[in-house]
């Protein structure tokens, strides 16, 4: 899945890195999904053009983007990443081997390496390495980055936990509530490339709200046992 806010350049980059005869070869049936989010360029005609699913949310925002593709995604397994040419789609088949054989159910990844550094700009380095060093620290998974865009997680994981962000704190709810859930969850490094095209992050407001957004996960009332109850079902359907 792969939202997508006038990234129509980079799509066909995209696309070609999605090794989808590779996993059919593996016993996979992939879906490309293409989240449009109010483009004002050519993104949802490119994305079809190229054989992908287009979903279009007209309600810009990184989480409304993704809120929209999951309620549009039929697969037992979710595969994401931006359409900016920076996540290793290539990387799938190996990631969706070491989710199946070590019995994952939510996969997050790891860009914060000093072999990407030169990937990502010294500002958002160090904004992401802050960001997570708090997120670790109220929500006691380990995580290295909060912030990473590419999970892999089973399809039920979403029909259990409670997302609510909008915008491009998404990203570390989804994995805290993934975590905070009791899933079993793997952070693993990634490949992170060059961005292409126009950066659509506003550093200092995005930042704002990503600090605002883990204080009040964190001390937000959570209905426990019924999320457990919840897991267990979507665990024994599975």
């Amino acid at each position: 899945m792969i939202p997508a806010l006038n990234e129509a350049p980079n799509l066909p980059t995209v696309m070609d890195s999605v090794p989808t005869a590779e996993l059919r070869a593996m016993g996979w049936d992939p879906e490309v999904i293409v989240v449009d989010n109010a483009s004002t360029d050519d993104t949802a005609a490119v994305a079809a053009a190229l054989g992908a699913t287009v979903v279009s949310q007209p309600a810009r925002g990184y989480g409304n983007a993704y809120h929209a593709g999951f309620r549009a995604a039929t697969g037992d397994v979710i595969a994401t990443g931006d359409a900016d040419c920076t996540y290793p789609f290539d990387s799938l088949p190996e990631l969706l081997s070491t989710l199946t054989e070590r019995d994952i159910e939510f996969m997050t990844t790891d860009r914060l390496r000093r072999e990407n550094r030169s990937a990502m700009k010294i500002s958002h380095t160090v904004a992401n390495h802050v960001l997570s060093a708090l997120s670790r620290a109220l929500f006691r998974n380990g995580l290295r980055d909060s912030q990473s865009g590419m999970w892999i997680f089973r399809r039920y994981v979403w029909d259990v936990i409670d997302v609510r962000s909008t915008g491009m704190a998404f990203s570390q709810e989804i994995k805290n509530a993934a975590t905070r859930a009791g899933f079993r969850f793997l952070e693993v490094p990634i490949e992170y490339r060059n961005r292409q095209g126009e950066v659509k992050l506003n550093a200092l407001p995005d930042g704002m709200a990503n600090l605002r957004q883990l204080f009040s996960h964190r001390f937000r009332r959570c209905a426990a046992p019924a999320a457990a109850s919840r897991l267990e079902q979507r665990r024994t359907a599975a």
